[in-house]
């Protein structure tokens, strides 16, 4: 989880890869309506979330089999979207990718063909709030692909997955 640019898909898809599991992008579950209001640069209010949040929790994690394994990506900002997410699903675990504003706006600048536009990295900051150590695992995306994917995979597979990423120690 994350705001926008943060790097869910791209984590998201090595993850799953990685885990041999099933990969679920929630920005593909938004409605058409969804769509067209980020794209016309209008933040989401949890009136246009909640029923969204409802596909993502039964298409990416009510249909994930006992033992099997689904990554999902999924901005899931608030709190209680998170609990609503993941309520009833002892196996479901939370990774945070979190990065400074600057470096993920620099990003959102030199994406190309989503309909999430970058003039609303600011909403989305405004609505995050940050998990406790006690809901998953901060993981920083200020070091390469490669480097946060060992870190979140490291997060998955330890006993404590609370644990915070030592590069956020700093």
């Amino acid at each position: 989880m994350g705001v926008c640019g943060c790097g869910k898909s791209r984590i998201g898809e090595l993850l799953a890869s990685g885990l041999k599991g099933r990969f679920v992008d929630a920005d593909d579950l938004h409605p058409p309506a969804n769509k067209a209001k980020m794209s016309a640069k209008i933040p989401l209010t949890d009136d246009d979330r909640w029923p969204w949040l409802d596909i993502v929790r039964r298409d990416a994690i009510d249909t994930t089999p006992p033992g099997g394994t689904t990554v999902l990506a999924c901005s899931a900002l608030k709190k209680s979207y998170r609990t609503h997410l993941m309520a009833g699903a002892p196996g479901v675990r939370l990774l945070y990718l979190k990065g400074a504003f600057d470096l993920i706006a620099e990003r959102l600048a030199a994406r190309r063909g989503h309909f999430m536009p970058p003039d609303l990295l600011r909403s989305q900051f405004a609505t995050l709030e940050e998990p406790s150590p006690d809901e998953g695992c901060t993981v920083s995306i200020a070091a390469p692909v490669d480097e946060v994917v060992s870190r979140c995979m490291a997060c998955l597979t330890e006993a404590r997955p609370s644990e915070r990423d030592p590069e956020l120690q700093r």
